[in-house]
C-alpha cells in the first residue's frame, strides 16, 4: 500500500518511523522545505458543481458557502472546507522554529507532511534533557503539526524522546497535556502560541521528576495485569477481544524483557517499565499498513491517546 509520508526529512539517527531523507545538522529553514517537501503553498479555490442530468452538460453552479483547498505545486485536491477555514501555509510551520533555532538553542530533527500534504509536521529538539538511574535519557522535544482536512487544529505540544527506545511520549503534568491548539477558525499566531506554551525549563523539570518517581514505583505481577487489562480490555464484552489479548501479549513481554531497555534499573519491574512497554507497542510494534500510519497514530491519533492513557495510569499507580 502507498505510504502516507509524502516528503520528509531528518538529521542525525534515523527517526524511529525509519521514514525521510537525511540532512546534515543546522542547515537552514529554505534546505529544511526543500529536503522535507513542504516548499508549496495551500491555495484555496471556490466550490463549484454542474447540474443537470447524467450525460448531459448543466449549469455550473457555485457552493458559495465551502471552498476547496488544493496544493500550488501539484494541484492536488487537499479538502473541502468552510469560507470561515483560516489556512496554516506549510511555510508559516516552519517558519515557527526560526528564532527558536536561530537564538534559543533548538535543533530542528524531522518535518515532512502526510497524507499527500492534508497533514504537516516539524519537530525539534530543545536542548533539555533529564537522566534517571541507570543513565536511562529522556531528551525535550517541541512538535508543531497541522491539518487542512479537518483531522486536526494546529497543535504545538511539547513531547519526549527515551534515546535507548527512541519511544515518543507526550509531556503531560497534572494530568494534562503541555501542548497549545489553534482552531482553524481562528488566525495561527505563532508568537502567541509559543508565549502560551512558556516554552521554559520548569515544565520539562516536572515531567521528569515524574518519570523518575514511575522508575522507584516497583510493581507487582497482578499490578502489571491489572493496569494492561485496564488499558486494553477496560471492559470484558469489548469488542475486538482476540486483537486485544494480542496487544496485551506484546506489551506484557515487552514489560517483561523484551522492551529496548527493560532490564535498565528504571524500568525493569517498575511503573516506567510498564509505561515504556505500552509506549514502545505503540510506536514500534502496534499493527499497521504501513509505518507511516504508525506514526500518524503514535502522534495525533489512537495511539498518541493510549500512550496519554498509560501516562496518567501509571501515575496513578505511583501516587
Amino acid at each position: 500500500m502507498a505510504h502516507q509520508v509524502e516528503q520528509m526529512a531528518f538529521v542525525g539517527r534515523t527517526p524511529w518511523h525509519g521514514l525521510g531523507n537525511k540532512l546534515a545538522e543546522k542547515q537552514p529553514l529554505e534546505v529544511w522545505m526543500t529536503q522535507a517537501g513542504l516548499d508549496w503553498s495551500i491555495h484555496e479555490t471556490p466550490v463549484r458543481f454542474m447540474s443537470g442530468n447524467k450525460g448531459h452538460l448543466g449549469e455550473i453552479l457555485s457552493f458559495d458557502d465551502h471552498k476547496v483547498l488544493y496544493r500550488s505545486d501539484t494541484h492536488d485536491p487537499l479538502s473541502v472546507v468552510s469560507q470561515r477555514y483560516q489556512v496554516v501555509q506549510p511555510r508559516e510551520i516552519m517558519e515557527f522554529y526560526r528564532d527558536l533555532t536561530e537564538k534559543s538553542g533548538f535543533e530542528l530533527e524531522t518535518a515532512g507532511s502526510l497524507k499527500g500534504g492534508r497533514k504537516i509536521w516539524a519537530l525539534a529538539r530543545t536542548g533539555q534533557s533529564g537522566v534517571i538511574k541507570g543513565n536511562d535519557r529522556t531528551d525535550a522535544y517541541v512538535l508543531l503539526a497541522t491539518a487542512c482536512d479537518g483531522t486536526l487544529a494546529t497543535t504545538a505540544q511539547f513531547t519526549s524522546v527515551r534515546v535507548v527506545c527512541n519511544n515518543t511520549l507526550a509531556v503531560a503534568l497534572n494530568g494534562q497535556s503541555q501542548c497549545v491548539k489553534v482552531s482553524h477558525r481562528s488566525v495561527f499566531d505563532a508568537e502567541a502560541v509559543k508565549k502560551k506554551m512558556g516554552i521554559s525549563v520548569s515544565a520539562w523539570d516536572d515531567f521528569m521528576y515524574s518519570l523518575k518517581t514511575l522508575s522507584e514505583r516497583k510493581v507487582k505481577q497482578s499490578e502489571a495485569e491489572k493496569f494492561i487489562r485496564s488499558l486494553f480490555q477496560p471492559r470484558p464484552d469489548q469488542v475486538e477481544q482476540k486483537a486485544n489479548e494480542r496487544a496485551m501479549g506484546k506489551v506484557r513481554a515487552l514489560f517483561d524483557g523484551e522492551g529496548r531497555g527493560a532490564h535498565l534499573p528504571s524500568s525493569c519491574g517498575t511503573a516506567y517499565g510498564l509505561l515504556n512497554a505500552v509506549t514502545e507497542f505503540v510506536d514500534h510494534e502496534r499493527r499497521a499498513r504501513s509505518d507511516d500510519h504508525r506514526l500518524d497514530s503514535a502522534w495525533f491519533g489512537q495511539g498518541a491517546s493510549l500512550k496519554q492513557q498509560a501516562l496518567s495510569k501509571a501515575l496513578a499507580l505511583a501516587a
